[in-house]
């Protein structure tokens, strides 16, 4: 059973497909690990068991028939709780939707599942995806599987945690600012976030409409690469949504970076970076310059303004999206109120977190009369510069590599004492998506204390190919990354392959 799990996603698929196991027996070892470990961990907030085994069953149906031949078909998935899915529970880990049960399913779900993906169940989250370390969720705090007095990140954290303590053989995230390549780098795993408009937004409960992407969480990044194969597809029903030919994204899982020009900013390594973080990011940017890249670095302006520009259009696009949830068609309802207003107050002030008000109330502030021009449009003027200095920096680079987060997992209860430096933690990851680029996140080392170090590399809008192939191939010359120990205690050392 454990061979089962530490198989990637891409290696039970194939197994599944030879005869060598079953879709039905892959499910079952991992609803049993949940069992063991998720009381402890807390990376689910709803699981199905019969359902899920009766989704396995009828896929295995389908592979023995030979209707299903993908690259996924029978592998178990999670997904995080912002994505609808038919007939199950979907909170967003907020009590404001604590019984809500949609009638469909996410567009990128249903691509999943046509592609013969069992759902394991839906994974806990920042409440609204708002939170960079799953400890804003309306039902308790997700533990770092390497260490679990750590957070795993945020706000797709479930997800992330999941995918490292075996729960899962991948997962789907969604990403706002960061929300997947950041877990994805503290809790050793990989994590992309494609160009905005690659995967559809359809069935994704809005957080920032102009920000929001979903992408996946997984073990390595062949996995990465296949699942978002996957998951693009243009779908009418998301405005958003872009027609993309060229969305063969195995083909690029090529061991070369011989002449790829890597631009590594001077930004990215100031005031605030870990010592030990720094480190690993540069050694891995050796790593790939003996492959043969042209490692450069280079100044890329307005770093200090993306966090500001960033909070600004999040929170006015969220206290707009968020107006939906009012206790009138759906969701939560205060059971005593006086009057239709003292039951929109009641039911909202009750059912939010102190985060999502926080984001709700500042969005409203820079969207009313007199701060609009102030705050809102001087935001998106410098979103539209940003935009334009990673245009100037992909004139001259295929890859930007940098540091995913200034840190590695804090403890926690330490971010949310001080939500201005949690707001900070994202400094590296915001403007990714304020530029709609897409961006990978994948392990490069420990710290002293045995926690993960993640790298991301940044690509120009539909450049994944390129991310994919400089992943692939520091990935190979890295060697195999250790697994999260099994009792969340701290592993050190950097596995190699023999």
């Amino acid at each position: 059973m454990s061979d089962i799990l530490d198989m990637t996603a891409v290696e039970l698929a194939a197994a599944i497909k030879a005869g060598k196991t079953t879709a039905v027996e892959a499910t079952e070892a991992v609803l049993s690990l949940m069992e063991e470990r998720d009381e402890q961990l807390n990376c689910y907030v709803t699981v199905d068991k019969d359902k899920t085994l009766a989704q396995a069953r009828a896929v295995q149906q389908k592979i023995d028939a030979g209707e299903l031949t993908g690259p996924l078909a029978g592998v178990p998935v999670a997904i995080k709780d912002n994505m609808c899915t038919e007939g199950m529970l979907t909170t967003c880990s907020s009590r404001i939707l604590g019984n809500f049960v949609p009638t469909f399913s996410a567009e990128a779900v249903l691509n999943l599942e046509k592609a013969g993906a069992i759902i394991l169940g839906k994974t806990n989250m920042d409440e609204f995806a708002m939170g960079s370390t799953t400890e804003t969720s309306a039902y308790g705090v997700t533990r770092n599987p390497w260490n679990t007095e750590h957070v795993p990140g945020g706000s797709s954290g479930g997800s992330a945690a999941a995918v490292a303590a075996g729960e899962c053989f991948y997962a789907l995230g969604s990403d706002t600012g960061g929300s997947i390549r950041q877990p994805a780098s503290f809790c050793g795993v990989v994590g992309m976030k494609p160009t905005y408009g690659t995967v559809s937004r359809y069935g994704l409960i809005a957080y920032g409409s102009s920000l929001d992407q979903i992408g996946p969480l997984a073990k390595d990044v062949t996995d990465c690469a296949t699942i978002l194969e996957v998951l693009a597809s243009h779908d009418e029903k998301d405005s958003t949504s872009v027609v993309r030919e060229d969305i063969d994204f195995t083909s690029a899982l090529v061991d070369d970076v011989k002449g790829m020009r890597i631009g590594i900013p001077n930004d990215y390594f100031g005031e605030g970076l870990n010592e030990e973080v720094k480190t690993a990011v540069l050694q891995a940017a050796k790593v790939l310059e003996e492959k043969g890249a042209i490692v450069e670095r280079f100044d890329l302006s307005l770093v200090d303004y993306a966090i500001p520009a960033y909070y600004t259009i999040a929170a006015a696009e969220a206290s707009s999206n968020l107006e939906r949830f009012d206790g009138i068609k759906y969701g939560y309802r205060t059971p005593e109120y006086e009057g239709l207003h003292n039951m929109y107050k009641k039911s909202r002030s009750e059912g939010f977190g102190a985060e999502v008000k926080r984001r709700i109330m500042l969005g409203s502030f820079v969207l009313s009369s007199g701060y609009y021009d102030a705050y809102y449009l001087k935001a998106l003027k410098v979103k539209a510069l940003i935009k334009k200095a990673f245009d100037e920096a992909f004139g001259k680079y295929d890859v930007i590599l940098g540091p995913v987060a200034p840190t590695t997992a804090p403890k926690l209860g330490e971010s949310l004492a001080d939500p201005i430096q949690m707001y900070l933690g994202d400094i590296y990851t915001i403007a990714v998506n304020l530029a709609g680029l897409p961006g990978i996140s994948l392990p490069c080392g420990q710290d002293g204390k045995g926690l993960p170090i993640g790298l991301q590399l940044i690509g120009d809008c539909f450049q994944e190919k390129k991310l994919i192939q400089t992943a692939y191939t520091y990935e190979k010359a890295r060697g195999a990354f250790p697994h999260a120990p099994s009792e969340g205690k701290v592993v050190c050392g950097l596995g190699r392959e023999a």
